[in-house]
């Protein structure tokens, strides 16, 4: 409906209807905001939702995350966020300074049952299931055995596929002096940093997939709360498809016609049980979305963030042509490519370290 009507009305009534709505809000915003609403939240939440729907697509892509979670008992279809949650917590359990002699009895039930459960179903990633193993095994093998320790270890030992891990390299918590220290001095850092810059005029030269996955490899490095890594990266390595895909968002208008390769940086709501959670999945996209635009920079590629606001046509837009399911949401995305040697580039100046801190 909104799409016939931007195409019908007249510019001039369209211009009057956004005033007049943007006049609306405004008056809205300065209600909600007066003392009565700000103390009791519900009833302000309620009258914004009465007259701003902004929020719903977002809540309604928690809700199907939490659902899709709990229907799945937190195991997706590569990957489960539960084991990888509750093994990334009995890491930080075996990392402790000193080591308790009993710790996680109120979740390690739970962990052998979802370890239980994923190799059952035997479609979870096997490097992850390794390091699953690994860390239960190096778990059992530390603590002493209460009740719950007892019968998580039952559970464990009959999924378990080998009894003990058979590889050389344990996926276990080590010493940080065993760390493979980087060449890469400060100096050498800041100026890649530098080299960095949001290129938007690229050559025709293909991009290598190899080197599109090997900055994907890259990327998954970046942090990630309790490691679940709730993102995906769509990849379009296409000259034809690029660009159609980048059409989506609204700030590419000019020079998306020349992008070669766009990766659209999906975020999984299904990681999560709860709420409280839900921004977790722009934290760890974009934490691995820098570090994968850093990568491809080391490769002689240039990118450039696309911003991507939450607005409905344009999610409905993506999520059909990506196939996203509803607990899905894009986050970001990015062109890729070789930069052309006469393109232009914004100075862009940034803040200070003066600007930017401020001690507490």
């Amino acid at each position: 409906m909104k799409t016939i009507a931007r195409r019908l009305l007249p510019t001039d009534l369209k211009k009057t209807i956004r005033t007049l709505f943007s006049k609306f809000d405004s008056l809205l915003l300065g209600i909600l905001s007066k003392p009565l609403f700000l103390a009791h939240p519900g009833l302000s939440n309620s009258l914004y939702r009465l007259f701003n729907g902004k929020f719903n697509r977002e809540q309604q892509a928690v809700l199907a995350g939490r659902l899709a979670y709990i229907a799945n008992t937190g195991v997706g279809e590569n990957s489960s966020a539960l084991l990888r949650r509750n093994t990334h917590r009995l890491e930080k359990g075996l990392s402790m300074q000193p080591r308790r002699e009993v710790f996680a009895e109120e979740f390690i039930v739970e962990t052998a049952n979802c370890f239980s459960q994923c190799v059952t179903a035997d479609r979870i990633c096997e490097q992850e299931l390794k390091w699953a193993e690994d860390v239960l095994n190096s778990y059992f093998s530390s603590v002493t055995h209460t009740a719950n320790i007892a019968e998580a270890y039952g559970i464990f030992s009959q999924a378990c596929q080998s009894g003990e891990s058979v590889c050389e390299q344990l996926s276990v918590p080590y010493e940080y002096q065993e760390l493979t220290k980087s060449e890469i001095d400060t100096d050498a850092f800041t100026a890649l940093c530098k080299q960095r810059r949001a290129v938007r005029w690229f050559t025709n030269q293909q991009i290598a997939d190899a080197d599109i996955n090997r900055a994907i490899e890259i990327a998954s490095l970046a942090p990630s709360a309790c490691n679940r890594q709730p993102f995906e990266f769509y990849v379009a390595n296409d000259r034809e498809l690029a660009p159609s895909i980048a059409k989506f968002a609204g700030g590419t208008s000019g020079f998306v016609d020349n992008i070669p390769c766009t990766i659209v940086v999906v975020g999984d709501l299904s990681a999560y049980p709860a709420e409280r959670d839900r921004h977790v999945i722009y934290i760890d996209g974009s934490l691995a979305a820098m570090q994968l635009m850093l990568a491809l920079e080391t490769m002689g590629l240039s990118s450039c963030p696309i911003n991507w606001p939450d607005l409905d046509v344009p999610e409905q837009k993506m999520a059909k042509r990506l196939g996203l399911k509803a607990y899905e949401r894009p986050i970001m995305l990015i062109a890729v490519g070789y930069a052309a040697p006469e393109g232009m580039i914004p100075f862009s100046q940034k803040k200070r370290a003066g600007v930017l801190r401020k001690d507490i």
